[in-house]
């Protein structure tokens, strides 16, 4: 396992992480999670991604336990948990002061931790200020409750807002950014945040590396029994990814993937973790699974990372043909 420092900071994270969301509760219990978790563990893995809204909260439940009944040192885990949807009352939701503290404080409490190392924000909140979750957040910090807080899918504009007022008021800077990155989905983490990465020493944690399971090649054909598109309540997801003109011209560009990864050895769930990896800004690529083999599947792709030589990149980025433009240079 390679470990690489968060952004800005003497934290450093495995390269390849595990995260809860979808399968936690849905289609893994505790006894799977325990097997998946040690394996992961096993393998290197440091860095445990988690939050309140996955399974209302059911996920972190499953993570806390699997923890005590490991035995692991708290000291040797990075955990995180994000803060956004806790349930249904009025202030159960969104960013203000109150429902982060109290959010915060009731995901410590079902993972069976005193503290998390990473907090983050799981989206933006168009109703609170974001000088009021600056505080809070940085309360939660003060309080012992988290040691680092960040953001997940911020604009590069609301992170830059959050950092800017963090230091005027001597208040602890958001470090991190949770942003969806894979072969499809580059602007954001390739461009966007650019500067942030050179100014303030962001980090990023990023998720759905394997777009959903669409970069494994299993959709390709058919959507197998069992997987996250057979499920009822990720129909949304399928329309999404498979039943528009782009998922149709996506799953082409899967095929010819899957040529590329045949062509050097390796599979295409391995092409596609290796590839983010590739990635300097890129502090740990979150991993998932429903099974144990997938986890053992997924951490392999750190023995395959070398394999995507300048050749193999370039044929990569013929097939995908999304590669962000260059800021414009007027004086050229």
């Amino acid at each position: 396992m390679e470990y690489r420092f968060l952004g800005r900071s003497g934290l450093k994270v495995s390269a390849l992480s595990f995260g809860s969301w979808v399968t936690f509760g849905e289609q893994v219990d505790t006894d799977l999670a325990y097997s998946q978790m040690k394996t992961a563990y096993d393998a290197g893995v440091n860095f445990f991604d988690n939050a309140e809204g996955y399974e209302n909260g059911t996920s972190e439940v499953i993570m806390g336990k699997v923890i005590q009944k490991a035995g692991w040192k708290r000291s040797d885990l990075v955990l995180s948990t994000k803060i956004f949807w806790g349930g249904d009352g009025p202030n159960d939701k969104g960013l203000s002061f109150k429902h982060i503290k109290e959010g915060t404080e009731a995901s410590l409490k079902r993972m069976q931790t005193g503290y998390v190392d990473f907090l983050f924000c799981h989206r933006p909140d168009l109703y609170t200020p974001i000088e009021e979750t600056v505080w809070a957040m940085d309360q939660m910090i003060r309080e012992g409750k988290a040691l680092y807080w960040g953001t997940s899918e911020w604009s590069a504009e609301q992170i830059r807002k959050a950092y800017n007022f963090a230091r005027q008021e001597h208040l602890h800077p958001p470090l991190m950014e949770q942003p969806q990155y894979n072969m499809f989905h580059r602007h954001r983490v390739e461009r966007e945040y650019d500067m942030l990465y050179k100014d303030i020493g962001l980090g990023t944690t990023i998720w759905s590396p394997l777009a959903s399971g669409l970069l494994t090649g299993k959709y390709n054909d058919s959507i197998p029994k069992g997987s996250r598109l057979a499920l009822q309540k990720y129909g949304w997801l399928k329309e999404i990814l498979l039943d528009t003109e782009e998922g149709h011209s996506r799953i082409e560009k899967v095929k010819k993937l899957v040529s590329v990864a045949n062509d050097i050895g390796i599979t295409m769930p391995q092409m596609a973790l290796a590839w983010c990896l590739k990635n300097k800004n890129v502090s740990t690529v979150i991993t998932g699974a429903s099974t144990v083999k997938q986890v053992e599947q997924n951490m392999s792709a750190m023995d395959v990372v070398e394999k995507l030589d300048g050749d193999v990149m370039k044929k990569i980025e013929e097939i995908l043909d999304n590669k962000p433009g260059e800021e414009q240079d007027w004086r050229n």
